[in-house]
């Protein structure tokens, strides 16, 4: 058997599986098996904070009646919030969040993820995503206003023609003036993907700002 064509398929079959497990399972969880898991306090950081005090200065009603007053405590209860509402609505059906080192994947969605990245609670399960009807979302964060994500949540062909993308009318109390608990949640959650990078949109004003 293993000396026919079949079996040296078979063979190299297991063995091209046991490779991509130790370099892409076993591998990373040694190297990281120190690294302690980060909480949803631990990862709010100044460009999030950012967008979710601009959250509450855009729809002040709404955001008082939702969290109260935009402190941290705050906002990494809106990322855990929100990252329930990203999978309670299936958005991660669409939308991956792991940028990967192929087909110049970095070009498109920005730099390639790293394992660290996903050393929090916001991270379990990692949102592979099941394929890309929509872009990666991993470096989303700051590319738009909170006033865009808003629309485009409430109505998104009104921002994005053609977006097979589904209205989602019961994240607002109404219209796209008035987002509830949940849609602020979720647009923080989105404003946070890659919040952690150099690279995140404005990263030296925020900074700034915030000092």
């Amino acid at each position: 058997m293993f000396e026919s064509k079949a079996g040296i398929l078979w063979i190299g079959g297991i063995g091209f599986f046991a490779l991509a497990f130790l370099s892409n399972a076993l591998v990373p969880v040694l190297m990281y098996r120190d690294l302690p898991e980060q909480t949803a306090e631990e990862v709010v950081n100044a460009r999030v904070m950012y967008q979710f005090e601009d959250l509450s200065r855009r729809y002040p009603e709404a955001f008082q009646a939702a969290f109260g007053e935009p402190t941290e405590e705050k906002c990494a209860e809106a990322l855990r919030l929100g990252r329930q509402v990203y999978i309670g609505e299936g958005c991660w059906h669409c939308h991956s969040q792991f940028v990967r080192p192929v087909s110049n994947e970095s070009r498109r969605f920005g730099d390639v993820a790293k394992t660290e990245e996903f050393q929090n609670e916001l991270q379990r399960p990692v949102m592979f995503g099941t394929r890309r009807v929509g872009p990666d979302l991993s470096r989303e964060g700051g590319r738009r206003g909170n006033d865009w994500h808003v629309v485009h949540f409430f109505e998104p062909k009104s921002v994005s023609d053609g977006s097979p993308m589904p209205n989602y009318p019961w994240l607002f109390d109404g219209d796209p003036e008035k987002p509830n608990r949940r849609g602020i949640a979720l647009i923080t959650y989105v404003q946070w993907l890659g919040s952690w990078l150099p690279s995140y949109p404005y990263y030296e004003e925020i900074e700034a700002d915030r000092e």
